[in-house]
């Protein structure tokens, strides 16, 4: 079983450390523009979440790719680019759900969460833990009880 990422909106204090870690780790520069990792923020609400590639079972990217360049790694379970193979064509970047995918103009090429390799650098060094990387069957635990939780909270309010 795979792990994976997980992020818990409470908790991201809009710090966009995950950014800076991830432009860094993949083109040695702190550029958020060329971050895998996107921070949402809303000012006025003051909060934020930290957006990146969901690894979907059933990845619209890999099925749009008109020359087979987006594969899943066995190991980590990461959507990856074959950049020698890709030719460009967006159509990934237009398929994904999320918007997660991006091109980016100056580098040539997709930019897209590939785990680090197995090792999210963002998920290592969030300081206020809103990102993390667990196994599969523990994240959709975790989920449940959050979602359980919030309809207690909901049903609370109405009774």
């Amino acid at each position: 079983m795979n792990n994976v990422l997980t992020i818990t909106p409470e908790k991201c204090t809009g710090c966009r450390t995950c950014e800076l870690l991830c432009s860094f780790f993949h083109e040695k520069e702190f550029n958020p523009c060329r971050s895998r990792v996107s921070v949402i923020s809303w000012e006025k609400e003051g909060f934020s979440v930290p957006m990146m590639c969901l690894q979907c079972s059933d990845a619209a990217c890999m099925q749009v790719c008109p020359v087979g360049a987006v594969k899943r790694d066995p190991e980590t379970g990461a959507m990856l680019v074959d950049h020698s193979r890709c030719i460009r064509c967006k159509m990934c970047t237009n398929a994904c759900p999320f918007g997660n995918n991006t091109y980016d103009v100056q580098l040539d090429r997709i930019l897209k969460c590939d785990l680090c390799g197995g090792d999210p650098q963002c998920a290592r060094f969030c300081p206020s833990g809103a990102i993390s990387y667990v196994k599969d069957l523990a994240a959709s635990t975790r989920k449940k009880k959050m979602a359980a939780s919030k309809f207690k909270e909901l049903f609370r309010e109405v009774v």
